[in-house]
């Protein structure tokens, strides 16, 4: 079947989202569809909800969410340039995502708000010296 073909039949949800590189298995995507992640036209959906031409899902991805109109329909699942060929998204979900990687690259390293972690290996050494100098002065 080709693109036009398919556009008058209608395809499943998770079909698509898979075709259309949103998920990297169908399975996946009927999970992500299933807790409630993904929207055709406002409303929930399921993953074998048909989908036409012009629909609006809206979806996340980890933390990302997109806001996409269906542009194209497919069985297939091809290179990344086909795929999306499959969707546009939204003026207002492209400067969503880009505000959130920003404020992404501008938040401080989850690492350096760490006081105290794990010893390092001169720690280490030192409890070490503590301890055996502790323990010969209890049996004095």
């Amino acid at each position: 079947m080709t693109v036009n073909q398919t556009a008058s039949i209608g395809l499943r949800l998770d079909k698509w989202l898979w075709a259309a590189r949103f998920f990297k298995t169908r399975s996946l995507a009927a999970e992500e569809i299933g807790k409630g992640r993904v929207q055709v036209n406002g409303q929930d959906a399921k993953a074998s909800r048909e989908l036409k031409l012009g629909d609006l899902l809206r979806l996340r991805q980890g933390q990302v969410e997109r806001e996409v109109w269906v542009r194209g329909l497919s069985h297939l699942r091809g290179p990344a340039p086909q795929a999306q060929a499959l969707y546009e998204e939204t003026p207002e979900s492209l400067a969503q995502r880009t505000r959130a990687a920003e404020q992404r690259r501008l938040a401080p390293e989850p690492a350096q708000t760490i006081t105290q972690g794990r010893p390092t290996k001169q720690d280490r050494r030192r409890l070490a010296d503590w301890d055996r100098r502790s323990s010969s002065t209890d049996l004095d």
